[in-house]
């Protein structure tokens, strides 16, 4: 399973380095401002694990805000463009989320993972890592795919089973690219989150309107704003090392 998500994100990496940042609503006006909303404007002196790096936005950001970074992720392409973007101001590496952290225990202050944790099955390996390698009173903030969404989008019959399921992405950039990722219920994701950490906040997105004179952004407003005011799309988490 990994070898496939990893074969996906090498391909999809030049869409992601040149054009996700501006042309993919989902990120750019909607998963992204909700999560930013949640870190601290000042990272200064913090250690953040950015997981699931891809090329590099959420690294870049961390940066600007002070923080000594270091990113990961399974796709080599997606490392090779993390580290275009923001050259060797952070520690940028490949590593499988679903192996053991290549990190000393409490190495860090927070941990962000945008978009990545359903490409993993076995959540209860990788949040005992992030555990251990977070600080006392160390953050873990994370998005998924809104279980829902998936339900209703992939008409599953079964809501609760964990299921392995394909999507095809469309980008420009590559034409169709296979990408797989595992449904969780909101209740998996819940109990695995409060089995290492105390929950602290749950978001369920809402668009962010301070994009909307961005140029091209007004069709994707057109086409997705009310719709995902009705059913969110992605789910957020913040919980605590307590």
């Amino acid at each position: 399973m990994q070898e496939k998500v990893a074969k996906a994100f090498d391909q999809l990496a030049v869409a992601y380095a040149s054009s996700v940042d501006q042309s993919s609503g989902h990120n750019a006006y909607y998963e992204r401002p909700a999560m930013m909303k949640l870190l601290p404007e000042d990272l200064t002196d913090m250690t953040v694990l950015d997981a699931g790096c891809a090329a590099g936005w959420y690294t870049a950001q961390l940066l600007e805000r002070g923080a000594a970074v270091t990113a990961i992720d399974l796709s080599q392409a997606m490392v090779a463009a993390c580290r275009r973007r923001v050259g060797n101001q952070a520690n940028v590496m490949v590593h499988d989320l679903s192996q053991p952290l290549p990190f000393e225990d409490e190495s860090f202050d927070l941990i962000v993972s945008s978009l990545t944790l359903h490409y993993i099955e076995d959540w209860d390996s990788v949040l005992t890592e992030f555990r251990r390698v977070l600080k006392p009173n160390g953050q873990l903030l994370f998005s998924v795919h809104h279980p829902f969404m998936v339900y209703q989008q992939f008409d599953q019959q079964d809501y609760f089973a964990r299921e392995l399921l394909t999507d095809i992405w469309n980008k420009k950039e590559t034409g169709p690219v296979e990408v797989t990722f595992y449904h969780k219920s909101m209740m998996d994701i819940v109990n695995s989150t409060t089995k290492h950490f105390t929950l602290d906040q749950m978001i369920e997105p809402q668009p962010s309107e301070d994009f909307i004179d961005q140029p091209g952004a007004l069709d994707w407003y057109k086409r997705w704003y009310d719709r995902l005011m009705r059913d969110p799309w992605f789910l957020i988490v913040k919980a605590l090392k307590t």
